[in-house]
């Protein structure tokens, strides 16, 4: 086998049209994965195929230019098939290209992949791959048997090998990464007038239990951080040497460490850092914090993903969620009140919904009033705790499709076709409600949800229930038509080959 110089790491062409709405989001793990690859020697192509919204032809272009020895991809449960073909058109371009597969869907789901597609997957990552994958290569470069790395799984004489789990990686702060290899000009936040966005990364694991989610799985409930220096002063270089306006942070609890957290806050005012940060945590996390909401939004907090995920204390614990119904209520309310943006989602499609259990969660989801709401479908991850407790009722196994949008699960009494137009409903009257209140938030507010509004018509995956709405909803306030109609206007105005306005 020819010497391993070069290792291009690409994400898949896959695309579903949900978080794409709102902007464009680099892949974080590749900027470390790749920071850690040319510290021990290798040149690396970090290529967001998926982002930059690449074909295959354009896909070969760039393997052809680059030549790799190595390609390495990545998938979550909703783009393994696309991770595979892109394997595979890599070895058809190249029968010598060494593949390799990682992330949560590979690190469980192995035995399949491998089962199914050898002649596309060499090497499965499973776990971190910052140490795995360099020890990978510079193993194979050695001659040396991949049985000896931690944290992989390949075929061999017909069956699979499977070595033991690497460590987690604990040390964070002395990762190296490779900010400057990211083609920053593609990566907007559309909420905010385009402004340039990066995804960081603050700390990594989950405590959590949640019987549906595969980040307790994938972090074996442990939790890292990085320092709160280390962090700030990332976000400081990433503002000041690629012009960075907003970061969202890819941790699932940033503010697990309350000290910690708190010092990242005090850090982001002292120094004045001019990034606006979007992140996601835990309903208890804002309940402890209720002391210190006004020192989030002084800190460059401008949006707080909770998930609330059910609205019945029944599917909250089988959920293992480990909140009570009105804890989310109460820690919505904290992030409206320090002039946060809100935004939440439920969590729809479990056996037992029927059309009247989802226009309570309807009604529910108006209580709390987050600025945004989203009903997703669940997405029986095939390595959840949960789902034994679902698989009689899985539709299909079409992987494309579990992406939180296209129904998986089929209710008792409900077919597909209707679970699908509910979810859609479930939209359409949420927003119908907020958009009719309007008034109510600050100024900024309004202005910042005046963008949603256009996103959610021309942009999302909600595009065509939200303009049906328009065409069907006769008892819609006239103020609030017009409003719509009005952005539907000034969105066309402004991307002229954008979606035709709305009549």
């Amino acid at each position: 086998m020819k010497k391993i110089k070069r290792v291009a790491l690409i994400t898949p062409p896959y695309h579903s049209g949900v978080v794409e709405s709102a902007g464009t989001w680099l892949n974080v793990g590749f900027v470390y994965i790749a920071g850690s690859l040319r510290a021990a020697g290798y040149e690396v192509d970090y290529y967001d195929a998926m982002s930059l919204w690449h074909t295959w032809p354009d896909i070969r272009r760039r393997i052809e230019a680059f030549r790799p020895d190595v390609v390495a991809t990545t998938a979550f449960t909703a783009s393994i098939v696309d991770a595979i073909r892109l394997l595979r058109f890599a070895k058809e371009i190249d029968p010598g290209i060494v593949t390799v597969l990682g992330n949560v869907h590979a690190t469980f789901c192995y035995d399949e992949i491998l089962a199914h597609d050898h002649d596309a997957v060499d090497f499965i990552v499973r776990g971190e791959g910052e140490v795995t994958l360099p020890r990978l290569c510079t193993c194979l470069n050695a001659g040396d048997d991949p049985n000896k790395v931690e944290g992989l799984a390949f075929r061999r004489d017909g069956g699979v090998v499977v070595t033991p789990r690497a460590p987690y990686i604990h040390d964070l702060d002395g990762l190296p990464m490779a900010w400057d290899l990211v083609e920053w000009p593609i990566y907007t936040y559309r909420a905010k007038n385009d402004a340039r966005l990066a995804i960081v990364s603050s700390s990594r694991g989950c405590k959590q239990q949640c019987s549906f989610c595969s980040q307790q799985l994938f972090w074996s409930q442990s939790w890292r951080a990085r320092s709160a220096e280390n962090f700030v002063a990332e976000l400081e270089m990433l503002h000041t040497v690629h012009g960075v306006q907003v970061a969202m942070l890819s941790d699932e609890i940033p503010t697990f460490d309350r000290q910690r957290w708190v010092r990242i806050l005090d850090l982001m005012i002292e120094r004045q850092v001019p990034v606006k940060l979007l992140m996601e945590t835990r309903v208890d996390d804002i309940l402890r914090d209720a002391d210190i909401m006004d020192r989030y939004r002084e800190g460059g907090v401008e949006h707080i993903y909770v998930g609330v995920e059910a609205g019945t204390q029944e599917t909250l614990d089988l959920f293992k969620k480990d909140t009570q119904v009105e804890q989310s209520k109460q820690a919505i309310d904290l992030i409206n009140n320090a002039d946060i943006v809100s935004e939440t989602s439920f969590v729809l499609g479990m056996p037992d919904d029927t059309p009247e259990s989802i226009a309570q969660t309807i009604e529910l989801a108006k209580h709390y009033n987050p600025d945004m709401a989203f009903f997703l479908a669940i997405a029986p991850w095939p390595y959840a705790e949960l789902y034994p407790q679902l698989e009689e009722y899985v539709a299909t196994k079409d992987y494309r499709k579990y992406n939180l949008v296209e129904p998986v699960i089929k209710p008792k009494h409900m077919t597909l076709e209707e679970l699908e137009r509910q979810l859609g409903k479930a939209s359409q009257q949420f927003f119908m409600h907020k958009f009719q209140n309007l008034h109510q938030l600050s100024a900024w507010k309004q202005e910042f949800m005046l963008s949603v509004l256009d996103l959610l018509i021309n942009h999302s995956y909600l595009a065509g229930q939200m303009r049906a709405m328009l065409k069907e909803g006769k008892e819609m306030p006239a103020e609030v038509k017009a409003l719509l109609r009005a952005v539907g206007e000034r969105s066309s105005a402004a991307h002229p080959h954008a979606v035709a306005p709305i009549p």
